[in-house]
């Protein structure tokens, strides 16, 4: 056990340094406003505000309608990659792996130049609104669902589609009566990962530069670095870490049911 212990104590300490500790000087700074002393004040100020509010349910949209966007896409992408032969499937595949290394802001940048107010194919102002914001999270979390897909399957017995087919079932039908129950835990454990993803996103809305739009991150930069709010900020990133710990304990329930 005092084996156990020692080998145990360099992971825990370096978890408590690096993350631990800065975690709780969060904590420990929203509880105290700039008149001193320690109160809940700076709570109570922050929830008070429009904008927090404004943010709270800017962040909340976004987040859901991106997840179903990336769901709805990703399935179909994964059906195509995995089901329909073309040359290159196995490529594609592989593809993905790399894209999912990508930093978010590069796929913002890439549609900015395509589609911005000097983009190679046009200016489209949606861009720099919340559906630019929108299409840009979509564009970049789709492969997050499409990977655990892809795994599931690779496992589906084909014997059950080739029954299904030679009895005259048509794609439609296959799809909805044998595929898609095979693939709800991967879409739950893929949709649930985007969820939490699109919650924390900084670098897709503040790299479209889409006006009136603040997310939590958003506001946590804007507190602490333009308004030197640091109680705000940290009582706006409390909240924020909050939300994303509830949704990632339900990710990894999700993933464990699933096996993803």
């Amino acid at each position: 056990m005092s084996r156990r212990l020692l080998w145990a104590f360099p992971p825990v300490a370096l978890l408590a340094l690096f993350f631990l500790y800065p975690l709780a000087l969060v904590v420990q700074q929203s509880f105290r406003p700039d008149s001193g002393g320690t109160s809940l004040q700076p709570y109570a100020d922050v929830f008070a505000s429009e904008g927090f509010r404004n943010a709270l349910w800017t962040t909340v949209w976004l987040a859901l309608s991106a997840t179903a966007g990336c769901l709805v896409l990703g399935f179909l992408l994964a059906l195509v990659i995995a089901f329909v032969p073309f040359p290159g499937a196995r490529a594609v595949a592989r593809f993905i792996d790399v894209y999912l290394s990508f930093p978010s802001f590069l796929i913002t940048l890439a549609l900015l130049f395509l589609y911005g107010s000097t983009g190679i194919i046009g200016s489209f102002q949606f861009l720099t609104t919340p559906w630019g914001v929108l299409l840009a999270e979509v564009t970049y979390f789709t492969p997050f669902v499409m990977r655990p897909l892809l795994a599931a399957f690779s496992q589906l017995d084909t014997a059950q589609l080739e029954a299904a087919s030679s009895l005259g079932a048509r794609a439609p039908r296959i799809v909805r009566r044998i595929i898609l129950p095979e693939a709800l835990p991967a879409l739950a454990a893929g949709g649930s990962l985007v969820l939490v993803l699109c919650l924390n996103e900084f670098g897709i809305v503040l790299f479209t530069g889409a006006k009136g739009v603040t997310t939590l991150p958003m506001l946590v930069y804007g507190k602490a670095i333009l308004e030197s709010d640091y109680p705000g900020a940290c009582v706006v990133a409390v909240v924020n870490v909050l939300i994303s710990v509830g949704l990632y304990g339900l990710y990894r329930v999700v993933s464990r049911r699933a096996g993803a």
